[in-house]
């Protein structure tokens, strides 16, 4: 595979991942605050707005800087933080019983598919198309 075509499916890989946490702050978070708040407090998340407003920044950065190719590594661990906490407590099929259990075991599993794509940037980087700090051999 030639490296264009490489690079360029690094940038669409960074787009595709990070687009479901940016959505998901700017889509729901930020304008339902309140009731993710009361969903948030309803599953045993301590203080649900702080933890909130840290889940809405954490998700802002994270995926600002993975689409941009700057600094990924630090926006992947970002959103590894968040999703890992995100699917132990909204994902809990393990106190669950029935047809709740197997939707929320698939949910778990698709999470934790995302969390291998998170990890996978955080092992390769940016790829070409990005604004990655150059480092010398001096940092």
């Amino acid at each position: 595979m030639n490296t264009t075509l490489q690079a360029a499916l690094a940038l669409l890989g960074r787009i595709c991942i990070a687009l479901i946490f940016l959505l998901s702050a700017v889509g729901n978070k930020i304008p339902n605050f309140n009731g993710v708040a009361g969903a948030m407090a309803s599953k045993g998340v301590p203080y649900p707005k702080v933890a909130l407003v840290g889940a809405i920044v954490f998700l802002l950065v994270g995926a600002v800087s993975i689409i941009a190719g700057f600094r990924t590594r630090i926006g992947a661990l970002l959103l590894l933080i968040f999703l890992g906490l995100a699917t132990f407590y909204f994902h809990d099929f393990w106190n669950l019983t029935g047809d709740d259990r197997g939707t929320q075991q698939i949910q778990f599993m698709k999470n934790m598919a995302i969390g291998g794509g998170l990890l996978m940037l955080m092992a390769a980087g940016p790829g070409k198309y990005g604004f990655a700090v150059k480092r010398t051999k001096a940092d």
